[in-house]
């Protein structure tokens, strides 16, 4: 079913209200999602992106209600992962002849995920546009490594919608489809989630682009996203906060991270949250722990931090296994201008702590002197080193 968006322009996505993982199981997924793929009916009839593979049988037919597939013009593929070019395949069955426009890393990532079928692929960059009759065009803007090297935006002069692909998106259904109508705190809160745990890494480029993006003074009404709410009330809120997402990101926030076999790491994690806040009460302080609470839900807390704190018990000479992949994912986000502490228990050899220091050092975090290093459960020595830790943490 298509969804109006604004004059010529609709909704012809897929609203996915089951979805719970995405990136296989990497990225958890709390209040759905959506594949938004856009129809454009000028003198010319664009599709803008398609919708996840397993919908694809779906989407096509629900086209053929809405249109004659045969008048189709043109198809633009701005970021050929399988959530956005998922159903071209089926839909190219249809329209073989009909010309496709993409980035020439698009064309690589095509071929290389469905073969070579004969597509008439066109290669686009940036600036370059394409009439689609009645006076309006769709200029292309490269958006590499946001997050694919293949990655582009496409803006519709006249209507001043910018599709913006995955930048600007979140992984939330919203039936009504618009910013406006969505619950305003769920959708910051996608959002920064989206952000920290997908487009952080490429931060550094991001700051780039969106400088590119404002210096080209496009009019924008409208940021139509691929995924969650379409941004049409105030749609510039989510550029500016891209921009103080993307600048090394931090809020009055500390957050303890940890793993533990039998609660003795736990007891130093509390220690330290209650010392937190005593020396700092307007401080927020969160303890969440890696084997209980949901991956993303933590980058996204370590995301509004300026300092960490990550323990784990000593085992087989090394750390807890669920605290060794989670540091490997905190690496992968590259954050910046974080302090960071580690803390541990152990029963005989009690290598945890200095590997932890390591471990965030090479996460680009500056660590501190102070640690806590617990053999057993820790006892009044090992309590009294908290305020010093604090301390050093807080400055």
């Amino acid at each position: 079913m298509r969804k109006h968006i604004k004059n010529n322009v609709s909704w012809v996505g897929y609203i996915d209200w089951e979805l719970t993982t995405f990136h296989g199981d990497d990225y958890s997924i709390n209040n759905g999602s959506s594949q938004n793929a856009y129809l454009i009916e000028e003198e010319k009839t664009v599709l803008i992106d398609t919708v996840w593979t397993p919908h694809k049988d779906g989407y096509v037919e629900n086209l053929k209600k809405e249109i004659d597939l045969n008048k189709v013009d043109y198809v633009i593929v701005n970021h050929g992962e399988v959530d956005h070019a998922g159903a071209l395949v089926s839909l190219m069955k249809e329209i073989p002849n009909v010309p496709i426009y993409c980035t020439q890393n698009a064309v690589n990532s095509l071929k290389g995920q469905f073969g070579d079928l004969g597509w008439n692929l066109n290669v686009v960059k940036t600036g370059d546009s394409l009439d689609i009759g009645n006076g309006k065009q769709l200029v292309f803007v490269e958006m590499r490594m946001l997050h694919w090297p293949d990655s582009m935006a496409t803006y519709l002069t006249g209507d001043n919608i910018l599709f913006s692909n995955d930048a600007f998106g979140q992984h939330y259904a919203v039936e009504e489809l618009f910013n406006d109508k969505a619950d305003q705190c769920r959708l910051n809160n996608e959002a920064m989630k989206y952000f920290a745990n997908i487009l952080n890494p490429f931060a550094g480029i991001l700051q780039k682009k969106l400088d590119e993006i404002i210096g080209l003074n496009l009019p924008i009404d409208i940021i139509a996203t691929s995924h969650g709410a379409i941004w049409r009330e105030n749609p510039l809120q989510i550029v500016e906060k891209y921009v103080q997402w993307a600048d090394a990101y931090q809020e009055d926030q500390v957050t303890i991270i940890y793993d533990t076999m039998w609660e003795n790491t736990t007891k130093i994690a509390h220690a330290i949250a209650t010392e937190v806040h005593k020396q700092s009460p307007e401080t927020v302080v969160k303890v969440m722990k890696i084997s209980k609470d949901d991956k993303n839900d933590i980058m996204t807390e370590v995301f509004k931090s300026k300092a960490i704190v990550v323990g784990s018990s000593t085992v087989s000479n090394s750390i807890l296994s669920s605290v060794a992949g989670w540091m490997e994912f905190l690496k992968q986000l590259k954050f910046k201008n974080k302090k960071a502490a580690a803390i541990g228990s152990y029963g005989w050899s009690g290598e945890s702590v200095k590997i932890l220091e390591e471990k965030l050092k090479d996460a680009g975090f500056s660590v501190i002197g102070q640690n806590i290093r617990a053999q057993w459960a820790p006892k009044e020595e090992d309590f009294s080193k908290v305020p010093a830790l604090v301390e050093e943490l807080l400055q």
